[in-house]
C-alpha cells in the first residue's frame, strides 16, 4: 500500500524575492546585512554617507582623555562608539561618569568594548528619546562630553546647554557625501523587485535625492521605504518617497520587523 504523501508545507523566509537597499555605511552595515540574507533578502549595498576619520586626532584623544572624568559621557550612534575606540582603545570612564547612548546599538557597541551601565532611551531611541531620560533632566554645572561627529542635528547640543550643561563635543570622525561607482548604480538599476529602501539619516535621504541618476532614485521611490522615525517618513515623503513606513527604531531588528510587515502588506 502506498505511503500517504506528507502533507507538511515549507515556508520561505519573509524577505524572500526581495531586494533590500542597505544605506549605512559599509563598516556599520555587516550585521545589517547578514540578517537581511537570512531572512531571505538580496542586499544591495548604497552607502548613504561616507564616513572619515578626524583629521586633527591628536585634540581628539585629548578630549576623549579628559571626558574619562565628565558627569556624563553621551555618545550619539555605534559609528561615535567605533571611532572613539579606535582613536583611544583603552578608553574607560570614572565611576561616577554616566554614561548615555542615543539607542540600544549604541549601548551594544559600548558593552563590547568594556562600558556597562549605560542608558539609553528604550521606546524612542533618537535625540527627543535620549533628552527624556532622567539622568539628563538636571544639568546645570555639570560636565557632559558629547562624542560624535559634526554636523547633523543641532537639537541635542542646543537643549542640553539651555539646561545648564559645561558641553565639551568630541568630534572623533567626519561624514562625507558617499562615493558611488558604476557597479552602485548596475546593481540597483538590475536589482529584482519588490525593491526596499532602509534609512536612517535624512543626510542620507538628501544624499540620494542628490546624488542618483534620476532614473534610479525613481526607482527606489517607488519601492517600499522603511524609515526609523516620523520626522525621517516626512523627510522621505518630501523627497519624493511614496510608500513609506515607520519602524520603532533604528535598530536593526526593529528596522527589519517592519520591513517584513511592509513586504507582507505589499503581497496581499
Amino acid at each position: 500500500m502506498a505511503r500517504p504523501q506528507s502533507t507538511q508545507h515549507t515556508h520561505s523566509p519573509p524577505l524572500t524575492g526581495a531586494s533590500v537597499v542597505v544605506t549605512r555605511p559599509s563598516a556599520a552595515a555587516a550585521t545589517l546585512k547578514r540578517r537581511i540574507a537570512t531572512l531571505g533578502g538580496s542586499v544591495i549595498a548604497l552607502p548613504g554617507v561616507g564616513l572619515r576619520g578626524i583629521e586633527d586626532a591628536v585634540s581628539a584623544r585629548t578630549a576623549l582623555r579628559a571626558a574619562r572624568n565628565a558627569d556624563i559621557a553621551i555618545f550619539v550612534s555605534p559609528n561615535a562608539v567605533r571611532h572613539a575606540f579606535a582613536l583611544l582603545p583603552a578608553l574607560r570612564f570614572a565611576r561616577t561618569t554616566q554614561v548615555c547612548a542615543v539607542g540600544r546599538a549604541t549601548a551594544l557597541a559600548l558593552a563590547r568594548r568594556g562600558v556597562h551601565n549605560v542608558a539609553w532611551p528604550d521606546a524612542r531611541q533618537d535625540s527627543e528619546g535620549l533628552l527624556a531620560l532622567p539622568q539628563l533632566a538636571r544639568l546645570r554645572r555639570r560636565r557632559v562630553a558629547l562624542v560624535g561627529a559634526p554636523g547633523g542635528r543641532e537639537l541635542l547640543p542646543t537643549a542640553l546647554r539651555a539646561r545648564g550643561a559645561v558641553l565639551e563635543t568630541i568630534h572623533v570622525y567626519r561624514r562625507d557625501a558617499p562615493r558611488w561607482n558604476r557597479r552602485h548604480f548596475d546593481r540597483l538599476a538590475s536589482a529584482a523587485t519588490p525593491l526596499m529602501v532602509l534609512l536612517s539619516s535624512a543626510e542620507t535621504i538628501a544624499n540620494l535625492k542628490l546624488g542618483l541618476p534620476a532614473e534610479l532614485f525613481a526607482r527606489i521611490a517607488a519601492g517600499e521605504c522603511i524609515v526609523s522615525s516620523l520626522r525621517l517618513a516626512h523627510a522621505a515623503r518630501a523627497a519624493g518617497f511614496t510608500r513609506v513606513h515607520v519602524a520603532a527604531s533604528a535598530d536593526s531588528r526593529d528596522m527589519l520587523a517592519a520591513a517584513e510587515a511592509a513586504l507582507a502588506q505589499h503581497r496581499l
